[in-house]
């Protein structure tokens, strides 16, 4: 598809790593055909100066490209005409840009909700001009007709340490008829601080994108970044970077099946999920000073070695592991009640995973077979290859097997990797050196799906832009199809089950 598409077209010669294509709106229509035909996966789309870009995977050729259409003149054709996996996106595009993205189906805002002290806040200057009266007018929930139908309003407030986020349920009796997500709530302006900061200090603030994925945000930033600059890291770099996401997946799948099981009246599996995750983080602690590892990846390398103690604390690790989480899985599978609650509920068909380009444990749950790791892999996984977890179901009971399939592989990777961990320095400066403006992409997969970054930086090594993709903009949506059907008290079940970062999609 790529070569019928845009085998004539134009490559950009400062974007390095995947090819980027310049495209005209016939080709931008073409990407929008195949994207409804399921030839082509959409990995993002977002805006930049007089340009809107879109990243592409193609499944049958395992081959990633970018797209860049000209908006110069304030307007670009709409790929959600074709595609709905778009729509948020350039929703968002519109909010912060001022684009207007001609065919859009659905002109709400995003992010946006009438309160920022200013509009369009990353377009030219310009064009920036303050809110208006009717920026923050009340929003307007999508209807639905039925008999005896009510609406169930919940947040954006919740009970617990959560993130803020509006969900307005539409039922007949305790059935959900419809969920719509309202978010934003979290909006922190990531991409316009990122703007004009050295690449040292953008991947301080790509880490904290969403705390839970940390290291996946630092990995896929300094891998554009060096994509960009031509740059390749120290082979033990490489290896530590892969151990701290395996440790990162493996204690964000242990909270989710212990907070899945309690959000099913199981806590006795919360409580032991919890112990184990609790271990996790302190191995981490032990081994790279930071529980999460946040900041211990950087552009050109790892902040920090592993020593020789820390591989030993980090194998500790996997021997306990080896021998708690069995006994839990165990638990898990002979218990009638839990699975009573998890099997056949909120269930994603295998064509809207597919439709949808579902990333990680959701994708893989209803039979997408998709892992950066493998997929489109990279250093270390190009040369250690790790096995990834599938089921077909697409229920939460699917999506808490992927998730265990995942700890036991990491588990066996990591005790691979540390083994055969290579000996060199950990970091090499990484620095600008091109007389123009140079740009890379990365993807890299996190616990909840695949990351993507893309990144421009000046000849003196600033971020002209910054653009950070997190999984959640494709799974709040499955989230939505996933409830209809079920009762409302399932919810909380389903919406653990996806596990989707507010904070990450909310920029």
């Amino acid at each position: 598809m790529f070569k019928a598409l845009f085998a004539d077209l134009p490559r950009a010669p400062r974007h390095r790593g995947w090819p980027r294509v310049v495209v005209d709106a016939a080709t931008w229509r073409g990407i929008g055909e195949a994207l409804r035909e399921g030839k082509l996966d959409l990995l993002g789309e977002w805006g930049d100066e007089g340009t809107v870009h879109c990243a592409l995977y193609e499944p049958a050729t395992r081959e990633a490209c970018l797209a860049s259409i000209d908006a110069s003149s304030g307007k670009a054709p709409s790929l959600a005409v074709f595609h709905a996996p778009a729509l948020r996106l350039e929703r968002t595009i519109v909010d912060l840009f001022g684009l207007e993205m001609v065919g859009l189906p659905d002109h709400r805002p995003w992010l946006d909700h009438g309160r920022w002290p200013l509009r369009t806040p990353l377009a030219e200057p310009s064009s920036v001009v303050t809110p208006s009266a009717s920026a923050s007018d009340r929003y307007h929930f999508l209807e639905a007709d039925g008999p005896s139908l009510h609406q169930i309003p919940v947040g954006p407030v919740h009970a617990g340490i959560i993130e803020p986020g509006h969900f307005r349920f539409t039922a007949t009796g305790e059935t959900v008829v419809r969920l719509e997500e309202r978010l934003g709530y979290t909006h922190k302006g990531i991409e316009r601080l990122l703007y004009d900061k050295t690449i040292d200090e953008g991947v301080r603030i790509a880490a904290r994108v969403s705390g839970d994925s940390t290291v996946a945000y630092s990995f896929a930033y300094a891998r554009a970044v060096e994509a960009a600059l031509d740059f390749h890291p120290p082979p033990r770099a490489v290896g530590i970077r892969a151990i701290m996401a395996e440790l990162e997946r493996i204690a964000n799948h242990l909270g989710d099946v212990g907070a899945i099981c309690n959000d099913a009246a199981f806590s006795m599996m919360h409580a032991e999920c919890g112990i184990l995750r609790e271990e996790t983080l302190r191995a981490c602690a032990a081994a790279f000073g930071h529980r999460l590892m946040m900041d211990r990846i950087v552009p050109g390398g790892v902040a920090t070695d592993l020593t020789p103690a820390g591989q030993d604390v980090l194998l500790a690790l996997t021997q306990r592991l080896r021998q708690q989480f069995p006994e839990l899985i165990e638990l898990y599978d002979n218990t009638a009640s839990l699975q009573d609650r998890t099997v056949g509920t909120g269930a994603v068909s295998a064509a809207l995973a597919a439709e949808f380009a579902a990333p990680g444990y959701v994708g893989r749950a209803s039979g997408r077979s998709f892992d950066a790791r493998v997929s489109l892999p990279y250093p270390p996984y190009n040369t250690a290859p790790v096995e990834i977890g599938a089921r077909t179901e697409g229920d939460v009971d699917a999506r808490v097997w992927v998730r265990i399939q995942e700890i036991e592989h990491s588990i066996a990777w990591l005790e691979a990797a540390l083994a055969a961990l290579p000996r060199s320095p950990v970091r090499f400066p990484a620095r600008a050196t091109a007389d123009t403006s140079i740009e890379g992409s990365a993807l890299v997969e996190g616990f909840r799906g695949d990351v993507l970054v893309y990144v421009r930086i000046s000849p003196e090594g600033r971020l002209e832009r910054c653009h950070l993709r997190d999984p959640s903009w494709f799974l709040w949506p499955l989230l939505e199809a996933a409830i209809e059907g079920n009762i409302v008290a399932d919810f909380p079940l389903c919406n653990k089950s996806f596990n989707c970062s507010y904070s990450g999609q909310d920029l």
